[in-house]
């Protein structure tokens, strides 16, 4: 088959371990934290930290987190990855193609730049599947691709684009999942956390506060978007990780102050991860799920994450044909 000229939408997400294994996690986790925008001490100080007692102690941990929320057919950040694929595909018609690729693990950056290579001569529109600004998720994806497009000779005709913090689509696909849970629902959310994940104080502010404002201005479209009051919302960061400050309100200190306010229904939204992993149903839906309700909490409202609902998929085929 020869190559096609049509534009090709690359979709980069974070990755996911291959299986629910000790030793596949550690393999993950030695390649995400080894990355310098994610975790950006010298060398010679974190690698031994990282080897000695990261690599040694968490790995069991984390497979086991893996193993509550494991799917038979895979990791649900792959699949869910899978099947965005596929809805711009449909949606996108004859107009573009598209594939994913990970910033950690398989197919990676390289890996999918070099199958490019062989089978396309058209434009590479290349979007981290994060619409919130730092150099620890677009930063890092856009640096990988554009090494990965250099070694396959494809520099020329790559194109970063981002999803736009406060992007139409995506925020009425936000929005639709907030209706589809209200739909299920026994009653009404008192008090909404929209939650995003975390990042250290420092790189926030040496970003100068981008990945903060990005986060407030997605929750202000959300809001809007949903009809629901700003004083019946909370923004908050989740999943720290390490010693040093990271961005607060942390989401399980609000979720678990909650029900001492008399606030015993919650509903939590995500926007920041466009597809469920171990951070939407693990952490939150069932750790941050299990601590509310032993705080006195009844009602724990968990929205989805977005994936491949259509308004997301034609916005992301209207900014690859951009």
């Amino acid at each position: 088959m020869p190559p096609t000229t049509r534009p090709h939408l690359l979709l980069v997400n974070l990755g996911t371990p291959t299986q629910a294994t000790p030793e596949a996690v550690r393999e993950f986790l030695d390649e995400f934290l080894s990355d310098p925008a994610v975790v950006d001490l010298p060398g010679w100080v974190w690698r031994p930290i990282l080897r000695t007692f990261v690599l040694r102690s968490r790995p069991v941990r984390v497979a086991e987190a893996y193993r509550s929320i494991w799917r038979e057919e895979g990791s649900p950040l792959r699949t869910a990855t899978e099947a965005m694929v596929e809805a711009v595909q449909l949606h996108g018609g004859d107009r573009l193609t598209a594939s994913a690729a990970y910033r950690y693990g398989e197919p990676s950056l390289d890996t999918e730049m070099q199958r490019l290579a062989r089978t396309h001569e058209g434009p590479i529109v290349v979007v981290p599947l994060f619409p919130q600004r730092t150099d620890a998720t677009t930063g890092t994806a856009f640096a990988r691709a554009r090494e990965a497009a250099a070694r396959a000779q494809l520099l020329p005709r790559v194109r970063e684009v981002l999803i736009p913090p406060a992007e139409p689509g995506y925020i009425n696909a936000l929005a639709a999942r907030w209706l589809e849970a209200l739909d299920v629902a026994a009653q009404k959310p008192e008090h909404l956390v929209v939650s995003f994940h975390g990042i250290p104080v420092r790189y926030n502010k040496r970003e100068r506060q981008q990945y903060t404002r990005d986060c407030e201005e997605t929750t202000a479209a959300l809001l809007t978007a949903i009809d629901w009051p700003r004083d019946r919302a909370t923004l908050s960061y989740q999943s720290k990780f390490g010693p040093e400050p990271w961005l607060t309100p942390a989401t399980a200190a609000v979720i678990n102050a909650l029900p001492a306010q008399g606030i015993t229904r919650v509903g939590v939204i995500l926007p920041g991860f466009l597809t469920e992993g171990l951070e939407t149903l693990e952490e939150i839906g069932i750790r941050a799920r299990e601590e509310f309700e032993a705080n006195g909490g009844h009602d724990f409202l968990l929205v989805r994450a977005v994936e491949n609902h259509h308004a997301l998929a034609t916005a992301l085929v209207r900014l690859a044909l951009g």
